[in-house]
């Protein structure tokens, strides 16, 4: 008798010790993107519509070469602290490409997702564990990711290249925040 009422004790117990201790696939305390667990049907449609707007203005230059950015994993094989670093690089990466110079329409057709998407980054920034080091695959893709940043300063042509690779790669990265905000499986 006196063993089944110790049972309840012992599991709050034991289940206060493992909050105490935060395992590797948890984000960091504090940190909320349950909103991003759904992404808005209002931001996926203006999404869609700066990439019409994106490719009425521009066509893709062929001789772009943006496979260095490709990746043959998913967010989804990742452990949650590298979803988060993950999310966070491509979130800087789009934010940067979508404020470059464009023409006026661009301009105003840009404005909502770079507003949504510059959210998700501030709301991300208290989710990024500073002591976690990312797995070999994510390190290597974020290496990649610099050296391409590197070129846009360097070369203009390069910058094109790479806003029209990040404008065509804008709902991987807003999939790749919603596989964060899970915590689990995507």
């Amino acid at each position: 008798m006196l063993c089944l009422r110790l049972t309840p004790l012992l599991v709050l117990v034991l289940v206060s010790l493992g909050a105490a201790f935060p395992q590797e696939g948890t984000l960091r305390k504090g940190c909320s993107l349950f909103k991003y667990k759904q992404v808005i049907f209002h931001e996926m449609k203006a999404v869609e519509k700066m990439q019409k707007e994106f490719r009425s203005i521009r066509r893709l230059d062929r001789t772009c070469n943006t496979r260095l950015l490709d990746r043959k994993w998913t967010s989804a094989h990742l452990s949650v602290p590298d979803r988060v670093l993950l999310v966070e690089a491509e979130l800087n990466f789009t934010i940067a490409m979508l404020q470059r110079p464009a023409r006026p329409s661009f301009a105003r057709t840009r404005q909502r997702p770079l507003a949504f998407l510059a959210q998700a980054r501030e709301d991300l920034q208290g989710c990024v564990v500073p002591s976690h080091q990312p797995s070999e695959e994510l390190r290597q893709w974020l290496q990649n990711l610099q050296v391409a940043m590197q070129t846009v300063t360097q070369v203009s042509r390069a910058g094109g290249c790479l806003e029209d690779y990040a404008i065509r790669h804008v709902f991987e990265v807003l999939g790749d925040l919603n596989c964060a905000a899970r915590q689990e499986k995507c």
